[in-house]
């Protein structure tokens, strides 16, 4: 009898390799990547950060020289946004400003994530005792007035420290509470794992518990808390210039130059004094909240695209 032979039983080819898994972090960089608004909002970012970080190269107009023969001209093609009410070309001080701007939003970012990390890990981590007491001096830190702070230390600080890190250690003192207690609760949550326990027994010590198993589990957490720091920081800047308890008003920032349009002949004959600086700062906190969202999304294991 002829037997006949099926192609379906018969065995794969040896050749065929298996798929290969990613790493969850090449995952979450994937799913980051298909977000076309992050990832929009992102090269924005990179782009306006380059173009103020190299203002020097790019413009060469003073910043600071007021020129009387020169106010309030509108934009042409020799100033580019126009000129202010005392002359300062509008463009070379948007740039300017986007330097001190995102400087200081970067800079109290990162002091105040390393303190509230410090505080949060090492309060989830001990407890008792030590839980309540950084905890109860985290609490007066968030009651504090944040406005009347930040007047009195301007006037007491002013001509010994220079009013950019004044403001800098003002925002980073006062903002690191909800760090702080965020980064607690999920150090509360972790640490009560069966590896977090089997490390403590073998006598691992606490550092390298904190260091090396607790911190990189609340890492994402702490990502994402850091884009919304970020835009946080920025806001508080050009909201405490805006009022004149920022950046002292012979430094360029974006809130100096929204402060300097208040007068109502500006705001009604001179848009383009008040309008660059107000919608790039609009589309910088619409950025990072964008970028935010998408790292959210993509480093969270349950969303799927």
């Amino acid at each position: 009898m002829e037997v006949v032979h099926n192609k379906d039983t018969q065995t794969q080819s040896p050749t065929t390799k298996p798929s290969k898994s990613l790493s969850p972090w090449a995952m979450a960089r994937r799913k980051f990547m298909r977000n076309k608004l992050a990832m929009i909002s992102l090269v924005y970012l990179i782009i306006l950060s380059i173009l103020s970080f190299l203002a020097p190269f790019i413009t060469t107009a003073d910043v600071t020289l007021v020129n009387i023969g020169q106010m309030s001209l509108a934009p042409s093609a020799e100033h580019w946004f126009g000129t202010d009410t005392s002359g300062r070309d509008v463009f070379t001080r948007l740039l300017y400003g986007g330097r001190v701007s995102l400087f200081v939003g970067l800079s109290c970012t990162t002091i105040i994530l390393f303190i509230g990390t410090l505080v949060g890990s090492i309060a989830g981590y001990f407890g008792g005792t030590v839980d309540n007491l950084l905890m109860r001096f985290t609490d007066f830190m968030l009651n504090f007035p944040f406005l009347v702070f930040v007047i009195v230390l301007n006037a007491i600080l002013f001509g010994i420290v220079s009013g950019l890190w004044v403001l800098i250690g003002v925002l980073s003192i006062l903002g690191w509470g909800g760090v702080a207690r965020l980064v607690r609760s999920k150090i509360l949550a972790e640490k009560e794992n069966e590896y977090i326990l089997a490390a403590i027994s073998i006598g691992c010590k606490p550092s390298k518990v904190i260091m090396k198993h607790l911190l990189p589990n609340v890492l994402t957490t702490v990502i994402v808390q850091a884009t919304i720091l970020f835009a946080g920081m920025i806001v508080a800047e050009s909201g405490l210039s805006y009022l004149g308890f920022g950046v002292p008003q012979e430094v360029p920032s974006w809130g100096n130059m929204l402060s300097a349009s208040q007068q109502p002949n500006v705001l009604q004959n001179m848009p383009w004094v008040w309008v660059p600086p107000a919608l790039i700062l609009i589309m910088t906190i619409l950025s990072i909240n964008f970028i935010g969202e998408g790292i959210k999304e993509a480093l969270n294991p349950k969303s799927f695209r």
